[in-house]
């Protein structure tokens, strides 16, 4: 299991459960529900999202650090300015929220399993290696930033 540990990149894991939730919809029409304003509430997910997740990247680009989900080891800061005042991880967060995005859009209950299923396997293989790096790298500092702010939201 630990194979898969920094190994996939985030976004390609994100557009992965997008096409399985698109694919879980296929045949479960009796799992379908209606979403009040589904445009309008999949669109503001989507965009949320898009925001959060931006916010993250100029936070690490104004810091000059790596964006590389695949090695945070190269880190050459912690960034807990910003966003990062409120969560550990906005890119991930942003990633969910346009999964959840699709989920509304899809409206179908198949499709709420996707972006839970992304916040398990990101958490799993992506944010537990990064904090362990991260520790490594900026010890205390790290683990005082671990305890003011959340991983998640």
């Amino acid at each position: 299991m630990n194979k898969l540990e920094l190994k996939v990149p985030p976004p390609a894991v994100a557009l992965l459960v997008a096409l399985a939730m698109w694919l879980a919809t296929y045949g479960s029409d009796a799992l379908s529900f209606a979403v009040p304003e589904r445009r309008a509430v999949s669109m503001a997910l989507a965009a949320l999202g898009i925001g959060v997740s931006t916010a993250g990247t100029w936070s690490f680009w104004r810091a000059r650090t790596t964006v590389n989900p695949t090695r945070p080891e190269a880190a050459s800061s912690l960034v807990a300015t910003g966003i990062f005042r409120f969560t550990r991880n906005p890119m991930y967060l942003g990633l969910f929220l346009v999964l959840a995005g699709w989920a509304a859009h899809l409206a179908n209950a198949a499709a709420l399993a996707g972006p839970l299923l992304f916040a398990l396997y990101i958490t799993r293989f992506q944010i537990l290696p990064e904090e362990r790096a991260l520790t490594t790298k900026f010890g205390p500092e790290f683990d005082a930033y671990k305890i003011r702010t959340r991983r998640w939201i």
